[in-house]
């Protein structure tokens, strides 16, 4: 096996993390804003955004196990989930830590989304949020791929479309409507949810660690 083999596990399975949980925000946001149209009744909608968030945390443990495996730089179970515990660069490696923890959160607060109370599990939801916003900072700062153009413009891509979602979440059609209903029944009070299935990623990166050593 060569020994750059974990590096490319590593490197490959954070971005295909980043890509699968920035999926799953954009179409829970979709989804919840309204911007495909009427609420959707189709349970496979719903399914996807799951599904989205699952393969989230599944290539986020592929990539903590190639950190781990590679020797390019030490990452032990401190440095991989403690913030701030790793000597290499540690505010970038810090974001990926933070939103690992984040997408957990929001992964099982999902799972156990029945037996929740629906306040709790809508404010852990929207830390979902702080997962995207933390491991595209991860990706943009700690990696080899931070300077490929085609990864970067993506992530700013992302971003755009994030802000575009959050701007119809609050003043669009869905919202509107929200508001009428929440009217009837007294003072309004909804506020933008934005899902990450992140396996809901996910979800619960998609927080995750997402770039490898850079080389």
């Amino acid at each position: 096996m060569s020994t750059q083999t974990w590096w490319y596990v590593a490197r490959a399975s954070g971005l295909v993390a980043w890509a699968l949980a920035t999926a799953s925000v954009l179409w829970g946001m979709a989804l919840s804003s309204r911007a495909l149209g009427r609420k959707p009744t189709a349970p496979w909608l719903l399914d996807l955004h799951r599904f989205l968030g699952g393969l989230t945390v599944v290539f986020t443990g592929v990539h903590l196990v190639g950190l781990w495996a590679d020797s390019y730089v030490t990452f032990g179970p401190t440095e991989l989930f403690v913030p701030f515990a790793s000597s290499w660069k540690p505010a970038a490696v810090a974001a990926g830590v933070v939103a690992f923890w984040l997408l957990v959160a929001v992964e099982l607060t999902s799972l156990a989304k029945r037996r929740l109370p629906h306040k709790l599990w809508r404010v852990v939801h929207l830390s979902s949020y702080g997962v995207f916003a933390l491991a595209t900072g991860h990706l943009l700062t700690a990696g080899t791929d931070a300077s490929n153009p085609l990864v970067t413009w993506t992530a700013w891509a992302s971003l755009g479309a994030v802000a575009f979602f959050t701007t119809y979440l609050v003043l669009g059609p869905g919202r509107a409507a929200s508001v009428r209903r929440s009217g009837s029944r007294g003072p309004a009070r909804g506020t933008a949810t934005a899902t990450v299935a992140t396996a809901t990623a996910s979800p619960g990166t998609a927080a995750t660690e997402l770039q490898p050593a850079q080389r």
